[in-house]
């Protein structure tokens, strides 16, 4: 089953960042979001992806492209003009970089990966990490026999949540999850036919497409109470990075 990563968006609330780099391509520690988000993936065994691409696709490009070639030692002959690689440490993944226009709405992109897509595919956008288990994510989308399966996650918290009795704080929490309400935490395994309810390059996935097949009864939740965070914002952004520190809970643990 192919990854699909919507990583085209202009990313306007990290202007300061977003300026040189597009959003996916914004490091938490030595790696870009987007590697991070395709690790846990890969860690399941999903390592076919394709990459929706729109503003400042070339950098999204170029960072693949040199990825491959520059893997490992290189033995550089200046006589010969000759530059040969050894002790190459490549991953194994497949990775399809397709520019889907500048512009085009979340669910236009998705229309012009068509030709790319199998019968059933995962998708997920190139800004937020969580530790989901992919592989039940996607037993339970096929048990469910519905068209899409959107994974409900708790809201986190802007602030620190304080419980107070009386003048004395009793439990201090920073940046809890909500205990009520869900959210979509963006992760999506979609039948192809999904495809179909997309109109055009203005059409965003969130808004018709999904309404509609929620109101068909053909939109499965998948229920995630673990972590999950989005990189919206700056503060988002070293949040992230301060947990990249000590435990990065998004990181999927080797067997």
């Amino acid at each position: 089953m192919k990854v699909v990563i919507l990583a085209g968006g202009f990313g306007t609330r990290l202007a300061e960042l977003t300026e040189d780099i597009p959003k996916p391509m914004v490091t938490i520690g030595s790696e870009p979001i987007i590697c991070h988000i395709m690790e846990r993936y890969a860690h399941y065994g999903y390592k076919d992806f394709v990459i929706a691409l729109g503003y400042k696709a070339n950098i999204i490009k170029d960072y693949f492209y040199s990825r491959s070639k520059l893997s490992g030692d290189l033995v550089v002959d200046l006589a010969a003009g000759t530059v040969e690689s050894c002790n190459r440490r490549d991953l194994d993944w497949k990775i399809t970089l397709v520019d889907t226009g500048i512009n085009t709405m979340t669910g236009g992109r998705l229309k012009r990966l068509l030709p790319y897509l199998g019968e059933e595919f995962m998708l997920t956008y190139g800004d937020g990490v969580a530790d989901i288990e992919i592989d039940r994510l996607v037993s339970e989308h096929i048990k469910s026999g519905k068209q899409a399966t959107v994974t409900a996650v708790r809201p986190p918290a802007r602030f620190g949540e304080l419980k107070i009795k009386g003048s004395m704080v009793t439990e201090f929490a920073e940046k809890p999850q909500m205990d009520r309400g869900w959210i979509s935490g963006g992760y999506f395994v979609l039948k192809k036919s999904v495809v179909e309810l997309i109109e055009g390059d203005e059409t965003m996935l969130e808004r018709e497409p999904l309404e509609r097949l929620s109101w068909k009864g053909e939109l499965n939740a998948f229920k995630h109470e673990g972590f999950w965070q989005c990189m919206d914002t700056k503060r988002d952004l070293e949040y992230l990075r301060e947990l990249e520190k000590k435990s990065a809970p998004w990181v999927a643990k080797k067997l």
